[in-house]
């Protein structure tokens, strides 16, 4: 894919790309925004509908890296901003649930890679306000969406090629950075151990790097290659939990393992149920341990083999 390749090869790419008549995108995103309201009292809807069509815009017609994105190859994201409390005439309150996923090699299969729920959005809005995000600048909405953006990004990058998404990572870390002199909530260490801080502090530390190692294990040595060979493919996956487990061992309930596994659990289980019994139990074994929070459910894998 595109993503992964340098400046210089982004360029010949690209000229290769004019030749045959492909279109090329600077936009990486293919994200579906729904703003819902319906604990808002009221009957004029129409700043909700304004927010919604300018996040839209916001999130899909911006260029958020460097790099040359084909249609197809726009990164796949949904997020819905769900509305809770309306402070002010222009102050809100609410959720922000978002996920991401990748599409495996040979298959028209996508994968899930991030899910998350943020309960501590709030910020301020007008209808017809323009939507502009600067990483120097705080901003209580368009910071949010954009830290999330680049956190969707790390992820994504970070399947494709070994620790591919740290300058992404990077980029949320400087958003948190600016946050910290605000008063918005959500961004600081103090204030939960399982927040937009510790999310991409963790992405950054060492300590959980074999997390996003097992990432691209994962996704280019397993689920890429399932199409050439199962066997081999599933292998590398049941292998890549000892790294995980190691991690678990050393920093036990981490948020980035519970977010690994909140997005992987049910892929897992569908992976390793057709498993050789023996791979099978060993994978059950692992995978009770490092995610104890979803062992009842890893019982599927040893019940079907």
């Amino acid at each position: 894919m595109l993503r992964n390749f340098q400046t210089k090869i982004d360029v010949l790419l690209l000229l290769g790309f004019f030749l045959i008549g492909n279109p090329i995108f600077s936009q990486e995103l293919n994200c579906r925004i729904q703003v819902n309201s319906t604990q808002i009292p009221g009957s004029n809807k129409s700043v909700f509908e304004a927010l919604q069509k300018s996040l839209f815009e916001f999130l899909n017609n911006r260029s958020w890296t460097k790099n040359i994105y084909t249609i197809e190859e726009r990164i796949e994201c949904n997020m819905m901003l769900n509305l809770t409390k309306q402070i002010s005439a222009d102050e809100f309150e609410g959720t922000l649930q978002v996920n991401s996923s990748r599409p495996v090699f040979s298959t028209g299969y996508s994968s899930p890679l991030f899910i998350i729920n943020d309960k501590k959005v709030k910020f301020r809005y007008a209808e017809g306000e323009s939507l502009d995000f600067n990483e120097t600048t705080h901003n209580e909405l368009t910071s949010l969406f954009a830290y999330y953006v680049y956190v969707v990004l790390g992820y994504d990058y970070d399947t494709f090629s070994p620790m591919g998404g740290t300058e992404y990572f990077q980029t949320a870390e400087k958003i948190v950075s600016t946050a910290q002199s605000s008063t918005s909530t959500g961004w600081k260490a103090f204030e939960d151990r399982k927040n937009r801080y510790w999310l991409i502090e963790n992405m950054l530390n060492q300590i959980y790097a074999p997390i996003r190692s097992y990432s691209y294990t994962y996704h280019r040595k397993g689920l890429d290659e399932m199409s050439k060979n199962v066997a081999d493919a599933r292998a590398k996956v049941a292998e890549g939990l000892q790294d995980l487990l190691k991690v678990h061992r050393s920093k036990p309930n981490s948020f980035v393992m519970q977010l690994f596994f909140d997005a992987k659990s049910d892929e897992m289980i569908k992976l390793f149920s057709e498993s050789p019994s023996s791979e099978g139990m060993r994978a059950y074994n692992l995978l009770k341990e490092i995610d104890a929070a979803n062992a009842a459910k890893y019982q599927k894998i040893v019940k079907k083999n």
